[in-house]
């Protein structure tokens, strides 16, 4: 019995290493990949710097930035106003934009690997609409408990408490396939949602309800430098704690029983896991809203490049999320100037077919291996 709970474990931890041999081998180095997308970033956060209803060109962008910074040697040769823009308007948004985009994109990966389900996504799993009840709750109560922070809080608690109903609806028999957990995804986003429009409908605060309303759409226009460190924060935390667990992540790629023979307790595992991706979730959805998707396209396309190792898909989709949404927001102030689309719409936008193709590809390969 030991040996062969011995060979089952060497036999999934050599699969798990082969996919990622695998990766090395068909895919761009790492290195290579994320300085591209690093340099990628760059030129995305001087674009959302340099583009609006207020042109300013990039040179003077990075002129008014590096002054900023205290770069005694760049002379001002720009008006106050197009410094107030960068610096207090756009500068913020667009580092948020980074921020969120990152951070969601890492949620869903860490997401797809623990419940070992494509389909897992923060929106898709109602734990946007968890958060975004909790802190809707809080706004339309006025609840204070925790100072400043008491929307992330809320926001926390709610993404917690639907990510924990959703995996427990979905579970049965010890066992959650992509159907049971996609319908009670959607199925507690829905009531989650309804009880959160409930409260906007019943609220004597019309201006307030209005103000969250566009909010629960997703959007990156309400943030300042004050604000910014909270989400910044948990994407720190969040990715240099799952990038320490990634070697645990890849174990689950083996399934529950190869992972638990390697030494893995997977339910506290699992866990800790969603104690953290709710952290991270709710602070940023009580800072952007809930921006839906993100999380499902960036790791699929990700694994197209770098393969299925979480120690190389994790930062690589943190850069390229980052990347996605500072243009999302982008396309969101320009495609309809002077009127500005919620960038949780583009996204849902770019999501929804992505969505039905991935799940048309998982179908077919399903009845493909059941025909086989």
């Amino acid at each position: 019995m030991t040996a062969s709970a011995t060979d089952t474990g060497t036999g999934a931890e050599r699969a798990v290493r082969g996919r990622s041999r695998d990766a090395r081998r068909t895919g761009p180095g790492l290195a290579v990949t994320l300085t591209a997308l690093a340099v990628l970033l760059v030129v995305s956060v001087s674009a959302g710097l340099a583009i609006g209803s207020v042109q300013v060109p990039p040179d003077q962008v990075w002129g008014i930035v590096t002054h900023a910074l205290g770069a005694d040697w760049v002379e001002p040769d720009w008006s106050r106003a197009r410094e107030t823009i960068v610096l207090d308007v756009r500068a913020p948004r667009v580092l948020l934009g980074a921020v969120a985009g990152a951070g969601l994109a890492v949620v869903g990966t860490a997401l797809q690997a623990l419940i070992r389900n494509p389909l897992a996504e923060p929106y898709l799993l109602g734990v946007s609409s968890g958060a975004s009840l909790g802190a809707v709750t809080v706004i339309v109560f006025g609840v204070t408990l925790f100072g400043p922070a008491s929307l992330s809080v809320a926001a926390f608690a709610g993404a917690l408490g639907a990510l924990l109903l959703v995996y427990a609806t979905a579970r049965t028999g010890g066992r959650i396939t992509s159907a049971r957990l996609v319908l009670s995804g959607v199925a507690i986003a829905a009531v989650l949602t309804a009880v959160l429009d409930l409260l906007l409908l019943t609220t004597d605060r019309g201006n307030e309800a209005r103000a969250v309303l566009a909010w629960t759409l997703g959007g990156l226009g309400g943030v300042n430098w004050d604000t910014l460190w909270l989400p910044s924060a948990a994407l720190l935390v969040g990715v240099g704690v799952l990038m320490v667990q990634s070697r645990n992540l890849n174990l689950l790629l083996a399934g529950e029983e190869a992972a638990t023979t390697m030494g893995l307790d997977v339910a506290r595992f699992r866990a800790r896991m969603f104690v953290l991706l709710s952290l991270v979730t709710g602070v940023l959805v009580a800072a952007a809203g809930p921006i839906g998707f993100v999380g499902l396209m960036l790791p699929h396309t990700v694994r197209l490049l770098v393969g299925g190792d979480h120690r190389r898909v994790l930062p690589t989709a943190a850069l390229g999320g980052a990347v996605f949404l500072v243009w999302a927001d982008i396309a969101a102030r320009i495609v309809a100037a002077p009127l500005e689309i919620p960038v949780g719409v583009l996204t849902a936008l770019c999501g929804g077919p992505f969505f039905l193709w991935l799940m048309r590809r998982n179908a077919r390969q399903t009845d493909e291996r059941g025909a086989a």
